[in-house]
């Protein structure tokens, strides 16, 4: 079950799944109160839009028909607590995609609920494995960059209401090897003529991107270091997302869920 239609990236996703022989996408996507539809098409299928004040009632119909499965939320963040707590309350194993919201909250509904969930601020495999070797650094080699400042730029289309939890994530990491960095200072770019004149994005991903540059300049300014990951569009989340739900639903089956907190690291490891 994709929720977050008609939002682009639930879309990309039940595109891809629908496409995909490891899966049976559900006709119903978790919505918000703020949208008029009460459909939408999807690659020539209609999905059923469920709003907060119905949901209640409607999963019980979904569950006569799908008595498991494992819901993907691609929503908005001020969707994604509200959300876990109502995975948690059915019972519903998720793939928490969304970012924002109140993460520690949210890791605390799962550890407190009997549904496992792998939650993750960025589902791309090849930004997870950055960071795993961000962790890996932070905590090998603590303090490696103390007297350093640092600098972090992240960019994303218009329409993303919150700061990239990857970028709040990779802070962290860097705290830990010595910098005095806080989250608030993140420089968010949402203006897309910035974006295509002096960051020079493509006009085509104007409208789904993510450009991260994170700057380390040595006090005295003789030594500079700089990680960047671009990504343009949104296809490179699918792969690493449909990782996960396989990986929740071996968990399911085997009913491994003494744990039920995973990351994406727990994924691309296979633990």
């Amino acid at each position: 079950m994709i929720n977050g239609l008609p939002g682009n990236v639930a879309r990309i996703m039940t595109s891809a799944g629908m496409k995909d022989d490891r899966f049976i996408v559900i006709p119903y996507s978790l919505t918000g109160a703020d949208i008029i539809d009460t459909t939408t098409p999807v690659d020539n299928q209609n999905f059923c839009l469920v709003k907060p004040d119905t949901r209640d009632e409607i999963i019980k119909e979904i569950f006569i028909r799908y008595p498991s499965f494992i819901a993907v939320d691609y929503t908005h963040p001020s969707a994604v607590n509200g959300n876990a707590l109502f995975y948690t309350r059915h019972n519903i194993p998720f793939v928490m995609g969304t970012t924002g919201g109140d993460r520690e909250k949210l890791e605390e509904t799962v550890q407190k609920g009997n549904s496992p969930a792998v939650i993750a601020p960025n589902m791309a495999k090849q930004i997870v494995g950055l960071q795993a070797m961000m962790d890996y650094a932070a905590k090998t080699f603590p303090g490696l960059f103390t007297g350093y400042s640092l600098e972090v730029k992240e960019s994303h289309q218009q329409g993303k209401a919150d700061t990239s939890g990857t970028a709040k994530a990779m802070v962290g990491y860097f705290n830990k090897l010595g910098a005095d960095f806080k989250v608030e200072e993140i420089q968010q770019i949402r203006d897309p003529k910035i974006q295509e004149t002096q960051w020079l994005i493509p006009k085509e991903h104007l409208s789904g991107h993510g450009w991260h540059t994170y700057t380390l300049t040595a006090a005295d300014g003789s030594s500079l270091f700089e990680i960047k990951h671009n990504i343009n569009g949104r296809d490179i989340y699918v792969s690493g997302t449909f990782d996960a739900v396989v990986y929740l639903s071996k968990k399911v089956l085997l009913k491994e869920t003494n744990r039920r907190l995973f990351t994406m690291i727990d994924v691309l490891n296979q633990n």
